[in-house]
């Protein structure tokens, strides 16, 4: 499993603004987020570093996030999935997201996530389905 030292932002600098990182604490039984990237205060209409994850406003996805958040940990392997709405106000979105988890340099306990979300309308996911399917 890879650690976080093996990430080097320099090598990925268009999609940093999309980039969190969270730190996991299981004795805690929350996460705290380390970073977040500027599409995801704009996405959160507040900045989210240092926040829980517990504490975000998901409005009715919490159980959904929440449970994501928990799959990548407790599996260990990287998880995705795609969701309209992300949360209350952003229902015009399409979220594209991937939590990908690290280990500490010296352990294979998964102490943070790397989490890439991307976002675009939905207006323009359905706009390249018409064109796939055609119509």
């Amino acid at each position: 499993m890879p650690s976080r030292t093996d990430i080097n932002p320099t090598q990925i600098p268009r999609i940093l603004p999309s980039i969190s990182l969270v730190d996991i604490n299981p004795e805690l039984g929350q996460s705290r987020i380390r970073l977040a990237g500027t599409r995801l205060r704009e996405i959160y209409d507040r900045e989210i570093t240092g926040m829980c994850i517990e504490d975000l406003d998901w409005g009715d996805k919490r159980d959904y996030w929440l449970a994501s958040y928990r799959r990548t940990v407790e599996d260990g392997v990287p998880t995705q999935g795609i969701l309209r709405g992300p949360r209350n106000h952003k229902e015009h979105l399409v979220q594209y997201w991937l939590k990908l988890p690290l280990c500490t340099e010296n352990s294979d306990q998964i102490k943070i996530l790397l989490c890439y979300d991307y976002f675009m309308p939905a207006s323009e996911r359905l706009e390249d389905q018409r064109l796939a399917s055609g119509a």
